[in-house]
């Protein structure tokens, strides 16, 4: 399969716009004081789907670490009062991760530049989308 010029064009827009949109974001979590990879923890915890406070291990699945490297970030976010952990009701061999109220104070305010920014984004990302559709559909 042999592939266009602008369809190369259009690749290269995707990923320098999804690369400038994560280096942005990580202004914004440096900016707020915190690091990136503090930015996406206090994400995954507040994110997670299920109404419960994830454990470390699915924390690492959605950051896609090793549960050790997890492990050491949230002790990082812990010292920095950005999470807490505690043991599941359950099965106290099994840790849960919930936000401070600092890290839902701070995950608020840095989802909300981010959501803006994102609808201004919208347009461009979905005319690159619809391009990158028209391909599939044109070679399937």
């Amino acid at each position: 399969m042999e592939l266009t010029d602008r369809e190369f064009e259009q690749l290269l827009e995707l990923r320098t716009g999804l690369r400038r949109f994560l280096h942005w974001s990580e202004e914004q979590a440096k900016a707020a004081g915190i690091t990136p990879a503090q930015h996406q923890l206090m994400l995954a915890v507040r994110g997670h789907p299920g109404g419960g406070n994830p454990t470390i291990g699915e924390l690492a699945e959605c950051l896609l670490l090793r549960p050790h490297s997890t492990s050491e970030l949230i002790d990082r976010a812990v010292s920095a009062g950005l999470v807490t952990r505690s043991p599941d009701a359950a099965n106290a061999s099994i840790v849960r991760v919930a936000l401070t109220e600092r890290g839902a104070e701070t995950l608020r305010g840095l989802a909300a530049v981010h959501l803006q920014e994102l609808a201004e984004l919208g347009p461009t990302m979905r005319a690159l989308w619809r391009a990158i559709e028209q391909f599939d559909h044109g070679r399937a």
